[in-house]
């Protein structure tokens, strides 16, 4: 950041007093500029005993499968941005259920958060950012093709709690980055 969104004036990174972080600040106006995670949020649409991926039509990893999720935005509650992640994804309708799970994901500054969600039908079609939406049986996901370590988590996580006959809530932390991480 060079230029502060309020007044237009050179910003400099330094810790404001009573803080212990170097921040943005206005050398003019003195606002604080805050840089804080991003929350990533979607849902795991469940179909009997399938799941709908998608296959990404975007970076980063396209071609590979994932979950329905993305940024959430501005003015919406994190189940809002979960249905409609899947709407523009899968062009699906879902019935948001629980929050399933919480991935830290720290080295580039996100919150990934997935909810358990009920598909209303298999009217799904691919949206704008999916090449491929399908439903997949445990054994046929795609384990190899998947985009993202959270997603991939996340998945490990609902079939041993299906099998288990309990669904929790799950909290995990990824650290460092997959080429770095020995998985």
């Amino acid at each position: 950041m060079n230029f502060c969104s309020v007044c237009g004036a050179k910003v400099a990174l330094r810790i404001p007093a009573g803080d212990h972080l170097p921040r943005h600040v206005c050398e003019a106006c003195g606002t604080i500029h805050y840089s804080n995670p991003k929350m990533v949020v979607g849902a795991i649409p469940e179909w009997e005993d399938q799941i709908l991926l998608c296959r990404r039509a975007i970076e980063p990893r396209h071609g590979k499968w994932t979950l329905p999720a993305g940024f959430m935005e501005n003015d919406e509650t994190t189940a809002e941005a979960a249905a409609r992640e899947t709407a523009e994804e899968a062009c699906a309708r879902i019935e948001v259920g629980d929050l399933y799970s919480l991935i830290n994901v720290a080295h580039i500054s996100q919150v990934h958060m997935l909810y358990r969600a009920r598909l209303l039908d298999l009217d799904f079609a691919p949206g704008e950012e999916s090449l491929e939406v399908r439903l997949f049986r445990e054994e046929e996901i795609p384990w190899d093709e998947l985009a993202f370590r959270s997603v991939a988590m996340t998945l490990r996580f609902y079939f041993e709690d299906r099998r288990e006959r309990r669904f929790r809530f799950h909290v995990a932390d990824i650290r460092t980055p997959s080429h770095i991480a020995a998985s």
